[in-house]
């Protein structure tokens, strides 16, 4: 009997539509989530009458905002992924990363990934052929469906299953 092992296949990958929805709505929560801090430090800072703060939030020069914002981004993907293995927009467009075996990615393959997203030119990385980004490609992972991965891995593990009863 042959021993072989789950691999990912071309017809579990996100659909490219997924992946730019994925992208979108990642983008409107990053958005939310950095002008609710912003806000909310201005707004406990004046509450506490530590104004110098409030002013401090108010007057951030563009590259202060910039990195307050790569820095916010890092520790959404990460974070996101590392915990759930998806983030939330890959919640509501019901995928997941994986590594090709359909197993949750270690860490250091998901920190890769969120740093891979600061290439420059890294969202036109799916215009190709192919249909991972450079994101993806860099970290040994792949975005799926999930119920599809959930279905063909179960189809999988009852094939094995039957094949070592024989």
């Amino acid at each position: 009997m042959k021993n072989t092992s789950f691999a990912i296949t071309a017809d579990l990958l996100a659909s490219r539509g997924q992946r730019f929805l994925n992208f979108c709505f990642d983008l409107v929560f990053l958005y939310i989530i950095i002008l609710s801090i912003g806000t909310s430090i201005i707004l406990i800072a004046e509450v506490a009458n530590e104004f110098t703060v409030s002013a401090w939030v108010e007057n951030l020069s563009n590259g202060e905002i910039a990195f307050y914002s790569v820095l916010i981004m890092l520790l959404y993907y990460s974070l996101t992924e590392i915990y759930f293995s998806r983030t939330i927009a890959q919640l509501i467009t019901k995928t997941v990363v994986v590594n090709k075996d359909g197993t949750k990615p270690d860490i250091k393959m998901l920190v890769i990934r969120s740093l891979c997203r600061f290439i420059p030119f890294e969202p036109f990385s799916f215009l190709g052929t192919n249909p991972r980004g450079w994101h993806d490609t860099f970290s040994n992972t792949y975005v799926v469906k999930k119920k599809k991965l959930a279905k063909n891995v179960r189809v999988f593990n009852d094939q094995e299953e039957f094949a070592q009863s024989i």
